[in-house]
């Protein structure tokens, strides 16, 4: 089965006084590949900016621009159209010997270590031990992604963008960017590489032509076993064609859809808001 879907994410700011200069950087430009191809996509500003788009170290389409003249809100858009289809099945090439050869450690080092948001826990790599257990590396990411989905429970505001995995599970509770940080820090606990994937996911399975849906980015993980292929623990479904995929890197900070540094009055209000439309 496919999708096309548009996409359209807003995000506005208002200021208590005048920014006079500010400086930012937004990935909201879905990526290509064997599941998905980039109809079209744009990404607009109000008040309007000359932007340029450059690919950074993880292959992630960055759109940059600045503002010099005083204003008081900004608005980014970034609206798209993509083709989606099912990902397909696992994939199992690769042994657990496989996974410790020192050609994959040092391909994928990088899926491999430990950040701030993904740090390395005793009592966590304990329980992904258990996980692992009589289990094929892709049937481990499964087991981590299905424990992940039975141990947290979705709910916004309990977490923030700087929470770490730990932080997640010591709640129980978090939103998506949780679910996929702590399915990581299990996953590279048992020595399988993973990466961090932002998005979006149409939530109606069953969605109709021409049906809107509101939404917000979404965020799931990739896992090499011998190739790479995606799972969405909080939904605890595999990647198919409800889900657009924008970028990935190690964790959310690699990801993050908008960042930017300003000189002026302090942002007093943010608003974000995702429709997800299926075309066809």
């Amino acid at each position: 089965m496919s999708w096309r879907v548009r996409v359209v994410h807003s995000t506005g700011y208002s200021y208590s006084a005048p920014v006079v200069q500010s400086f930012n950087e937004v990935r909201l430009t879905p990526r290509g590949d064997h599941r998905q191809e980039v109809v079209v996509n744009r990404v607009e500003t109000t008040p309007a900016t000359r932007a340029y788009r450059y690919t950074d170290y993880w292959r992630n389409t960055v759109t940059s621009f600045d503002l010099h003249a005083p204003h008081t809100e900004l608005k980014i858009v970034g609206s798209s159209v993509v083709e989606t289809a099912a990902a397909g099945d696992p994939v199992t090439t690769a042994t657990w010997n496989r996974l410790r050869s020192e050609d994959v450690i040092d391909r994928y080092t990088e899926y491999l270590e430990a950040t701030s948001t993904v740090p390395r826990h005793r009592e966590l790599a304990a329980v992904a031990r258990e996980l692992r257990r009589g289990a094929s590396p892709a049937d481990a990411v499964l087991n981590v992604a299905n424990w992940v989905h039975e141990h947290l429970t979705y709910q916004s505001g309990r977490t923030s963008v700087r929470s770490s995995a730990v932080d997640a599970w010591q709640a129980k509770e978090g939103v998506c960017q949780d679910f996929a940080h702590l399915s990581l820090l299990l996953l590279r606990a048992i020595g399988i590489p993973a990466r961090y994937v932002s998005g979006y996911l149409h939530t109606n399975p069953d969605g109709e032509v021409r049906e809107t849906v509101k939404g917000e980015s979404h965020a799931w993980v990739e896992a090499w076993t011998g190739g790479w292929w995606g799972y969405d623990p909080t939904n605890a479904i595999p990647v198919g064609h409800r889900h657009v995929w924008v970028a990935l890197g190690r964790d959310y900070s690699d990801v993050a859809p908008l960042k930017g540094i300003y000189s002026g009055g302090a942002a007093s209000a943010l608003e974000v808001d995702v429709e997800i439309t299926r075309l066809a």
